[in-house]
């Protein structure tokens, strides 16, 4: 069933997720970050149907995120690589891998370890403001409307209120 498309939205959270928030497109990510490159190999570490896989490739190849490159003429065989888009993405897994690490683990022995190797640490993210590098809490944050934020939106009040904008005149 096809849902609703978040692609024109105003939030990039928005156009992120109807990129990205499908469960296999996140699990065919994964397996590039850790090494996969090659259809038979996503089957294989997947268990995916091929026409689904073929999707969810090409919808991470038009986005940006992959590059498909031939890497066999006869027959004719692909490998998907990142790309920087694919690479700046790793970040987002990482941190969603330390929140699932810590609440959706199930108290089992956690089944991969990512380790840093600059320091040969486990990997823990955390957010930090990219200005004063400090760790970043929700409750330390607040949002605005940026200047492409529709102005037709910011009439309503309720929308308003949640950038602390007063619609009275």
């Amino acid at each position: 069933m096809k849902t609703t498309s978040f692609a024109d939205w105003p939030c990039t959270i928005a156009r992120t997720a109807d990129l990205l928030g499908d469960a296999w497109t996140l699990l065919v990510l994964r397996e590039v970050f850790y090494g996969e490159t090659k259809f038979d190999g996503f089957i294989a570490s997947l268990r995916i149907a091929r026409s689904t896989l073929t999707d969810r490739l090409r919808k991470l190849v038009d986005a940006g995120l992959l590059e498909r490159r031939e890497y066999q003429l006869d027959p004719v065989r692909h490998e998907y690589v990142l790309t920087e888009s694919g690479r700046d993405f790793f970040p987002v897994m990482a941190a969603m891998k330390t929140w699932g690490d810590s609440w959706a683990h199930r108290g089992e022995e956690l089944p991969v370890i990512l380790s840093h190797d600059s320091c040969g640490h486990e990997l823990h993210t955390t957010v930090a403001c990219a200005h004063c590098g400090d760790p970043v809490r929700l409750h330390e944050i607040h949002a605005h409307a940026g200047p492409s934020f529709p102005q037709r939106l910011l009439g309503n009040p309720e929308v308003a209120a949640r950038f602390g904008i007063s619609t009275d005149t």
